[in-house]
């Protein structure tokens, strides 16, 4: 891999078998990016994106091509190599927050580095840092249940970050929230991007989110092409003041 590349996909192919017929999902996405970079991937619902996240993490595997993550081909990982993976690697935050309900907002967060084998009292400790980050200090022994939809996907959004991973994929992030707590938690991301070094990958339908992004992918038909940012139409603005925590 080239200098600063941290991920390189090459000749990407996935395929479904439905009925005595091939879906072709995408075939050929070929792509770099280097270190630090904040993506985001647009397409319209089916084009293939949640797949292609699933693919860049190891949860799922191509039908042909190859992705070369952090100097390894993700390929050609067992499943155990590939848990291992993503726990050292990859924060993922999706559409809905997938907490746990019956435990606390820092037991949530917590939760990765428990299945590391780390002592609770650590990463409870750990996860209140991380809480603070998100602004949610105080909440910590509230349960998902007792937090607002905005809450729970800054939880999340902890939870996926407090391995210090190096990739942030993030699937549709905002798509369950209003506008205004859609903003919120999007500037949230782009700040702990910026703050952590990560390198994020965010999969929207909000061109207003992926005009602030470095680059822009658009899977369509089945092939992938980059636009620039400055291009995208952008989304009737957001209120003033509506990035403070709430």
């Amino acid at each position: 891999m080239g200098e600063n590349e941290i991920l390189r996909v090459e000749g990407l192919r996935k395929v479904f078998r439905s009925g005595s017929s091939d879906l072709v999902l995408f075939d050929n996405l070929s792509f770099r990016v280097r270190q630090g970079e904040m993506l985001a991937i647009m397409g319209e619902s089916g084009a293939g994106k949640s797949t292609l996240l699933h693919i860049l993490s190891a949860l799922d595997r191509p039908s042909g091509g190859d992705v070369y993550c952090a100097q390894m081909e993700l390929r050609t990982l067992s499943e155990a190599a590939a848990a291992s993976f993503r726990n050292r690697e990859i924060g993922f935050v999706w559409q809905f927050h997938y907490l746990l309900p019956e435990f606390t907002a820092v037991e949530n967060v917590a939760m990765p580095l428990l299945l590391r084998g780390c002592a609770r009292r650590e990463a409870e400790a750990e996860a209140g840092e991380w809480l603070r980050e998100v602004g949610l200090q105080d909440r910590g022994h509230h349960r998902p249940g007792e937090l607002s939809g905005g809450e729970q996907q800054r939880v999340a959004v902890a939870r996926a970050l407090i391995t210090r991973p190096r990739l942030l994929l993030a699937d549709e992030p905002t798509g369950d929230l209003d506008d205004r707590t859609a903003e919120v938690v999007f500037s949230l991301i782009a700040r702990l991007h910026r703050h952590h070094q990560l390198t994020s990958f965010i999969a929207t339908h909000n061109a207003s989110f992926a005009r602030r992004c470095d680059r822009v992918l658009r899977l369509r038909q089945g092939k992938i092409e980059e636009v620039k940012p400055d291009s995208l139409l952008a989304s009737v603005p957001a209120e003033p003041g509506v990035a403070e925590f709430r």
